[in-house]
């Protein structure tokens, strides 16, 4: 039967959790709902069970509110659980920030950025328009991370990094969003495949042959699956890869076809004795976006980056 704690009314006042919420709590917090079980969240953080149980407790009380449902054979979460779960994890991994911040710039770096990017961008652009920030910037650091375009704008969201890439197919919600690059979708065949020598070709003239597909949550495969849905017709998928470069070899090794962008077919092709058709879909012209939660509320050195970036986009569109 479950059990969830009752927890006393008061009355409603602002609650000074500064005081009364440390990061150890919060820790513990995050253990229970990774682990659903107390004894082995308490295990996992080397703690005594009944000094886990206790912090629960007192956490719950001070928020006024009931997180977990207690069950015989584990623990889950409430609503408000939740909610508080999504906030501990973002509060942590700030801390986690603060001290990479500050043993860079014991290191003596002037600046650190945080950028989540598809596969894309990484591939066709940013390779071209970073050095030139560096060179103006040297002492500024960049962690950038790769994402499928739908997990760049969730990692914003959670302040996870302050700039992102991604497809402007991909809803971007309440983020600010700039004009970055655009890019051409290819068909990338063998020379010896019967689309070999052809200069352009519909998508749905593609699903009579095997298909090497990009990892699932890419936006060019989840764009591909939803063509083939609206001609009535699936894809022949031979194998999921997680890169361009891992789809130019699968082809090349007689696997199937690949669906890839023109300019990163440009970069790592050389070679490998492939063609490169073009797709006639209005839908394989894309475009990239650069996003930003609050480019008023970025920090110096992210905001420089931002707006090289945003110059760098006349430059993509010409090339183009």
């Amino acid at each position: 039967m479950e059990k969830t704690r009752s927890i006393q009314s008061k009355p409603p006042y602002k609650i000074d959790l500064v005081r009364r919420i440390d990061l150890t709590t919060l820790q513990l917090f995050i253990a229970i709902c990774d682990e659903g079980n107390l004894t082995r969240a308490s295990q996992r953080e080397a703690i005594a069970p009944s000094a886990v149980s206790k912090r629960m407790h007192d956490l719950e009380e001070t928020l006024q509110v009931a997180l977990f449902e207690r069950h015989s054979n584990g623990m889950t979460l409430t609503p408000a659980g939740e909610s508080l779960l999504h906030h501990a994890r973002v509060t942590l991994l700030n801390i986690a920030k603060i001290a990479v911040d500050m043993a860079e710039h014991a290191r003596g770096v002037r600046g650190h950025v945080r950028m989540l990017a598809n596969l894309s961008s990484i591939v066709e652009f940013l390779p071209d328009d970073l050095p030139g920030f560096f060179r103006s910037h040297e002492l500024v650091r960049l962690d950038l991370q790769e994402r499928s375009s739908a997990e760049v704008v969730r990692g914003l969201e959670e302040g996870v990094a302050d700039i992102g890439i991604c497809s402007a197919d991909v809803a971007t919600r309440g983020l600010e969003r700039y004009s970055y690059g655009r890019d051409r979708l290819v068909i990338v065949v063998r020379s010896d495949h019967p689309l070999s020598g052809t200069t352009k070709v519909s998508f749905a003239d593609t699903l009579d042959y095997d298909h090497v597909g990009l990892f699932a949550t890419s936006s060019i495969y989840l764009r591909s699956q939803y063509t083939a849905q609206q001609l009535g017709k699936s894809i022949k998928l031979r194998v999921h890869v997680p890169g361009f470069d891992a789809v130019c070899r699968m082809v090349q090794a007689g696997m199937g076809i690949g669906l890839i962008p023109n300019r990163a077919f440009a970069v790592l092709s050389h070679g490998m004795n492939l063609s490169a058709v073009e797709l006639s879909d209005e839908w394989a012209d894309r475009e990239l976006v650069l996003v930003a939660r609050d480019p008023v509320g970025l920090s110096a050195t992210s905001r420089l980056m931002l707006d090289h970036l945003r110059h760098s986009r006349s430059t993509h569109y010409k090339a183009l």
